[in-house]
């Protein structure tokens, strides 16, 4: 009885929205029954606006916020990500009788010049001819099978790629598209080997440059990478990066080009494999620490890392041994790290019962979270030892990340930081804002409805508002 009584007092509230958020609503045609508000001055018992903030939805990209929370608390802001090669024989005057294997778990930003720099650092400690396979060993995150088009029917879009326990470079080919006089040259990153460029992308004079990557695109067929469409010289030189291989032939195929640019060898084949109980352990690449990666998550929306913070929640830590064997932790699912993240909001006092997790990222139709249980989380980050890690991993308003060019040139430009979210039928908005007298507030926004697209301005309405507090 107490929480249906608190849940009709909390809606009933909706009069207290500032004039011009109710403008911009009704101007977008969205009801307030689709959307979830609460603004609450931070350390505040309670809230000073709150529109159906119990009502579980889908909060898009600002689930981000409770997966990079989570991850900072649970793992350390200091936690880092083991990628490892081991030696599968015997290393003898620089050539390797056996097999090398890379063992991965789940290193998010495992960049291209990253993987250089360590292939560079095998050859250093006296690797140079691999006479045997290269074999990928991914068993620290679950094997299931995983469509990239299912969310949005779009599989070779970066956003779509699925996480892997040996995940390199984002699994994305940059696609750089330079327009001159008579043609328009397609330059490709990184370099794959096996993989060659076909452009049959047209120079044309006029074009939609908004969406210009909807004319032009990328297939593989077979060995060739075929880039084909109208671009408009107009539109000068665009970049977009795509999905276009799995996981296991995407890394042999830049391990072999790294590799031979090198001057290393490798005779054998690619394939999949776990660490034999007789290999010993060669070299370590560490990554750069969790507080810095959650601002890419945070600041760049970026999905993959999201989906790989979930998972690294559950996977199992690399062994302090010299030689291989079988992991004894069962591999990362996200159905365990979803229980992880319960158990851990439990611990902290804090109950979300509408909390419906997925893969961590907000890129999902089923993920649920409220209004009052995402300030919440806000409320306990501020109140949190690990509280200036996380508010700088978001995006500051008018001037960095996916909140870079909104309101540029209003009051609350440099003194917000939120983090937004957008879905077909989706807007999302959660952060910090600090108004001008100082004082520091949560606010939660989340719009649920067929015409969220246009609710932007209702946003913006209600950040500038609290700003002039």
């Amino acid at each position: 009885m107490l929480f249906i009584i608190l849940c009709v007092a909390i809606t009933a509230r909706a009069d207290t929205l500032p004039s011009t958020v109710r403008d911009a609503l009704q101007q977008a045609h969205i009801p307030l029954s689709g959307v979830g508000i609460e603004v609450r001055e931070v350390n505040a018992r309670k809230s000073l606006i709150s529109v159906n903030v119990t009502q579980p939805m889908n909060p898009a990209s600002t689930m981000k916020l409770l997966t990079t929370y989570a991850g900072l608390d649970i793992l350390g802001p200091s936690y880092n990500w083991k990628t490892e090669a081991w030696l599968a024989g015997k290393l003898e005057n620089g050539t390797l009788y056996g097999d090398l294997v890379l063992k991965g778990y789940g290193d998010p930003k495992f960049t291209v010049e990253q993987l250089w720099l360590w292939l560079r650092e095998l050859r250093g400690r006296g690797l140079r001819e691999i006479r045997g396979d290269l074999v990928l060993d991914r068993s620290a995150f679950e094997s299931e099978p995983f469509d990239p088009g299912a969310f949005d029917n779009d599989p070779t879009r970066a956003y779509n790629v699925n996480p892997d326990a040996l995940l390199l470079n984002f699994n994305a080919i940059r696609l750089h598209l330079i327009p001159d006089d008579e043609k328009v040259v397609v330059l490709t990153e990184p370099e794959l080997a096996g993989i060659t460029l076909e452009n049959h992308v047209t120079r044309v004079t006029q074009g939609d440059c908004e969406n210009w990557n909807d004319a032009v695109g990328a297939q593989l067929s077979g060995t060739r990478l075929l880039v084909q469409g109208p671009f408009s010289a107009a539109c000068g030189e665009r970049t977009e990066y795509v999905n276009l291989l799995p996981h296991p032939e995407y890394v042999s195929a830049l391990f072999r080009a790294l590799w031979q640019e090198l001057g290393g060898t490798l005779s054998g084949t690619s394939r999949g494999g776990t660490v034999p109980a007789s290999a010993t352990l060669f070299a370590t690449h560490t990554s750069q620490p969790l507080s810095e990666l959650i601002r890419d998550i945070n600041k760049f929306s970026n999905n993959v890392m999201a989906r790989q913070l979930f998972l690294s929640l559950s996977a199992p830590t690399p062994s302090s041994g010299e030689t291989g064997g079988e992991t004894v932790m069962p591999p990362a699912s996200p159905l365990r790290s979803a229980q992880i993240v319960h158990e851990w909001l439990e611990q902290k006092q804090l109950d979300f019962p509408e909390l419906v997790l997925e893969n961590g990222a907000g890129l999902s139709r089923k993920e649920r979270i409220s209004a009052h249980s995402m300030t919440l989380l806000l409320q306990a980050a501020q109140d949190g030892p690990l509280q200036a890690e996380f508010e700088a991993s978001l995006p500051i308003v008018g001037v960095d990340g996916s909140m870079k060019k909104r309101l540029k040139q209003s009051a609350a430009a440099n003194h917000a930081h939120l983090k937004s979210g957008t879905l077909e039928g989706v807007k999302t908005v959660a952060g910090y804002v600090q108004s001008r007298s100082g004082k520091q507030w949560t606010i939660v926004f989340f719009i649920n409805h067929p015409d969220a697209k246009h609710g932007q301005a209702a946003q913006d309405a209600l950040i500038e508002w609290v700003q002039q507090r």
